[in-house]
């Protein structure tokens, strides 16, 4: 019986050692398995496996089978999925400091967007003990791109000529639309079709390639390009238990595949947004590209809500206007290295 019971005992150990080896996480995402940002998602998770040698597996969840995107910072930060996308404007509070990438700043590129603000998200040592105290760490980003307006029976050639319109705007983006006499109305981007084709809508706050994704481009008849900013705070976020519970070697394997998030992201989101342009010009929209003067009073029109922000982070402990100019100081800097050498994906 004792030699029975210890070669019992071995054998357990062995499948014991065998299957703590392997890790299976879970990701929750609200989204559903299709799109650019469902792409970028799965070649994440085919990274961090080739990086640990499949030590590490991630089982994504999709379309909001653990929990929506309004209490997916709950459910990862208790534990219900190991990680899962978490969209800022949902917690203002508790993401705060992300939202410094859903600011009306000048800063178009997605790529330069999300590669600015994953190096903030890493490197600032308030961000990462801010999401710590809520159990969370930091993965990667994602960005829904530069903001834009389309709209039926109207055209916006100059920021004049959003006063008095029916505009489905959100954010600071929305707000400013707002300041400059537009008639906001609450509607979701999936009924913005129903909106512009009933009246119920003028224009439509929106995304390139989310135009074309909701076949957007059959109920308008202009769309303004604004080259003015982005909703860049959504992104991949860990269980701090779940995360301190792998080796360092895995940790790190789990960082370095969030950093190649921006680059995937960034190559399939210009893609995407080049061919929807493309599919306005031959649905017969008229695509219109704001002058840079009148974009820069949309820039100048957004700089109250930048203030606030500073305000908001400040009162919660956080160094806001250094955070700002580190910010700034990244978009420039990532700016200047496309300009040198071009996007990763082309070098």
């Amino acid at each position: 019986m004792r030699t029975t019971l210890t070669a019992a005992t071995v054998a357990f150990g062995m499948a014991a050692t065998s299957l703590a080896a392997q890790t299976t996480l879970i990701l929750g995402e609200a989204g559903p398995n299709r799109g650019a940002r469902a792409e970028a998602t799965q070649a994440f998770a085919d990274d961090v496996a080739a990086r640990t040698n499949g030590d590490v597996t991630i089982d994504i969840q999709w379309g909001g089978a653990l929990f929506k995107a309004d209490a997916a910072l709950q459910g990862v930060s208790d534990g219900v999925a190991d990680l899962g996308t978490i969209i800022g404007v949902y917690f203002p509070q508790e993401m705060v400091a992300y939202d410094i990438a859903d600011l009306p700043l000048l800063n178009s590129d997605a790529w330069v967007g999300m590669r600015a603000t994953d190096e903030l998200m890493r490197t600032d040592p308030a961000i990462t003990e801010n999401l710590a105290v809520q159990d969370l760490v930091y993965l990667g980003t994602f960005t829904t791109s530069a903001v834009n307006i389309g709209c039926k029976g109207a055209a916006i050639r100059t920021v004049d000529d959003v006063s008095g319109l029916k505009v489905r705007g959100v954010g600071a983006y929305g707000d400013v639309f707002r300041d400059l006499g537009a008639n906001m109305v609450a509607m979701p981007i999936y009924d913005a079709y129903q909106g512009l084709d009933t009246g119920l809508l003028d224009c439509s706050q929106g995304y390139s390639y989310a135009v074309a994704a909701l076949k957007q481009q059959e109920v308008m008849s202009s769309y303004t390009i604004l080259n003015w900013g982005q909703v860049g705070a959504l992104g991949i976020f860990m269980n701090k238990f779940a995360y301190d519970a792998l080796t360092p070697e895995q940790q790190t394997a789990l960082n370095e595949a969030g950093v190649g998030m921006a680059d995937t992201l960034g190559e399939l989101i210009n893609a995407d947004n080049d061919a929807a342009v493309q599919t306005m010009k031959d649905a017969g929209v008229e695509v219109i590209e704001l002058d840079a003067a009148e974009r820069d009073k949309l820039v100048e029109r957004g700089a109250p809500y930048i203030d606030a922000w500073v305000e908001q982070a400040t009162a919660a402990g956080l160094d806001g206007a250094g955070m700002l100019a580190t910010y700034r100081e990244l978009l420039d800097k990532y700016t200047a290295e496309r300009d040198a050498q071009g996007y990763p994906w082309t070098r």
